[in-house]
């Protein structure tokens, strides 16, 4: 990453219709800006979906991004989201282990405040919610473990407080 480079996050309220994914991705693609993550969702008016997109540029990039992003008829309202807005990230994590292995990770799992959400003989699943900072942090504890399968949502968010009521 480029020193005037940072993680930019956009949220934005689309029409809630096929094919509205495939062409901000292709609109994206086409010009060269890669998506780190990608989340869409319905929202409570059944006509509009939330879409949470994390893109790493620089200013100038965000700003094209964010111009050529509100052209689109399906786009509603767009917005670059701030660090003091609400960012959320939902892992889930199998892991081989043992019966000895358990309870050191349930441990673990208790102080990020994740949960268990399946055990069998030779595994479990834990699922963690929280900030991209402490799924990472998560993440690095468990690596002395024998991780299976790793399922990350990406970034969603809304903005705090009052901010936004009169955008959308």
């Amino acid at each position: 990453m480029d020193n005037n480079e940072r993680t930019g996050v956009f949220s934005m309220l689309v029409t809630n219709e096929a094919g509205v994914a495939a062409r901000l991705t292709s609109l994206y693609a086409r010009r060269g800006y890669n998506i780190d993550s990608f989340t869409a969702s319905p929202t409570n008016d059944p006509k509009l979906t939330r879409i949470t997109l994390v893109l790493t540029g620089d200013d100038r990039k965000f700003n094209q991004i964010f111009t050529q992003t509100a052209k689109q008829e399906f786009v509603k309202s767009i917005s670059l989201m701030e660090e003091a807005d609400l960012y959320r990230e939902l892992l889930l994590l199998k892991i081989k282990a043992s019966k000895k292995e358990r309870s050191e990770i349930k441990e673990i799992v208790d102080i990020y405040r994740g949960r268990i959400v399946d055990l069998s003989n030779r595994s479990l699943i834990v699922e963690v919610t929280g900030e991209s900072a402490k799924i990472d942090g998560f993440m690095n504890m468990m690596s002395s473990y024998e991780l299976v399968d790793v399922c990350r949502t990406g970034i969603t968010g809304l903005k705090r407080g009052d901010r936004g009521l009169d955008e959308e």
